[in-house]
């Protein structure tokens, strides 16, 4: 088990947006920006019910993500892990603690009619860092 550097926590508390990478069914990856969070063990991220990255790590659920500092784009970190856990529960209270984080919102503006929010947790296996 890899835990993230202490060094590196921080981009977790401000709003830097992580790339996650899937795998579609073929084995392509695929690559989404989302919003990340790190409870001190697991990289935490949400999404809604149903999205390709939903589906895809219903199928695998191996994933790397990196995450740039926005203020020095040269410092960054990539968590290689897998999906420890997939919950419904907390996601909404999560996804507006993002909101809060990324966009200074008490409320996430974005919701769909009908979207349901999942909360996955990926724990780190192999991390990689610069800066």
């Amino acid at each position: 088990m890899s835990a993230i550097p202490n060094e590196y926590v921080d981009l977790f508390e401000k709003p830097a947006f992580a790339n996650l990478a899937t795998l579609m069914p073929d084995g392509r990856p695929q690559v989404t920006p989302v919003w990340c969070d790190y409870d001190g063990e697991n990289v935490v991220f949400n999404t809604a019910v149903g999205r390709v990255k939903d589906r895809n790590l219903q199928r695998d659920g191996r994933v790397s993500l990196s995450i740039l500092d926005p203020a020095n784009p040269y410092r960054y970190l990539e968590v290689r892990g897998a999906v420890v856990e997939r919950t419904l529960e907390g996601a909404d209270e999560h996804i507006n603690k993002m909101a809060k984080k990324y966009l200074g919102l008490d409320v996430y503006p974005y919701r769909r009619p009908g979207e349901v929010r999942v909360i996955y947790r990926i724990k780190p296996e192999r991390i990689s860092s610069m800066g």
